[in-house]
């Protein structure tokens, strides 16, 4: 089995990296604009410095150096209801695997070690958007398909 660590702030180029990676991959083809790249690395740099930050990332290295995989997650607040009364919910985003890297563990490590973490701070409810591929990974840890359909306003 992999193991996975907690990401720290030198982790932040490499999982922007991964990010893109998986965007490229979940579209099917690349995506010239990396505009957004300086500003997720400064986000990241900052989150990954405050381990009691909203965000967190865990990884799994590339025994040549650099990362093989990764998982980003931040937890949610809301006013709690039933079901969930402190309004806590984790969300998990940025699931990547190196393409050469892939079929060893390294995601399901990176995501068992996310789903501890939301564990530790109480997060009852976790939701991610699956991709085909990814999708038997997610039914294996025991996240369903909900009927909720998402909706977007772009500002």
């Amino acid at each position: 089995m992999s193991t996975a660590r907690r990401a720290n702030p030198d982790d932040a180029a490499e999982l922007v990296r991964l990010r893109k990676l998986m965007q490229d991959s979940m579209s099917g083809t690349p995506h010239p604009d990396t505009s957004w790249q300086p500003a997720a690395l400064d986000t990241l740099r900052r989150k990954l410095k405050d381990p009691d930050a909203d965000l967190t990332a865990f990884v799994v290295d590339r025994p040549d150096g650099g990362l093989a995989a990764c998982v980003v997650g931040t937890v949610e607040y809301r006013l709690g209801g039933p079901g969930n009364p402190h309004g806590t919910s984790g969300y998990v985003f940025s699931v990547a695997t190196d393409p050469d890297m892939r079929r060893r563990g390294y995601s399901r490590a990176c995501m068992e070690a996310l789903l501890g973490w939301f564990r530790e701070r109480g997060v009852s409810k976790v939701d991610l958007r699956a991709s085909a591929d990814g999708e038997p990974l997610y039914a294996s840890l025991g996240f369903v398909r909900t009927p909720d359909p998402a909706m977007r306003l772009t500002l």
